[in-house]
């Protein structure tokens, strides 16, 4: 990481600070597999139904869409494999 900071190029140094800051929890995530990925494809299709549900009358209606849409949402850790 030293010779990252040593090219003095702004984007270089920030990733330098920022890979050195979060080294254990990068470490941590390659060595047990851990990605986001599922999360985030839930997110965005909970984003989506929220876009679409603005003519619905109440919050509780569109809460009742995501749980149709997405079914039973049951996510495991790999921890817990």
């Amino acid at each position: 990481m030293r010779l990252l900071e040593a090219a003095r190029l702004p984007g270089f140094v920030n990733l330098a600070r920022a890979t050195r800051a979060h080294r254990d929890g990068i470490l941590a995530a390659v060595r047990l597999g851990l990605a986001n990925a599922r999360v985030e494809g839930l997110n965005n299709r909970v984003r989506l139904i929220t876009r679409r549900g603005f003519g619905f009358h109440s919050a509780v209606a569109v809460a009742a869409r995501v749980m149709l849409s997405c079914g039973p949402i049951t996510l495991t850790l790999p921890n817990e494999k």
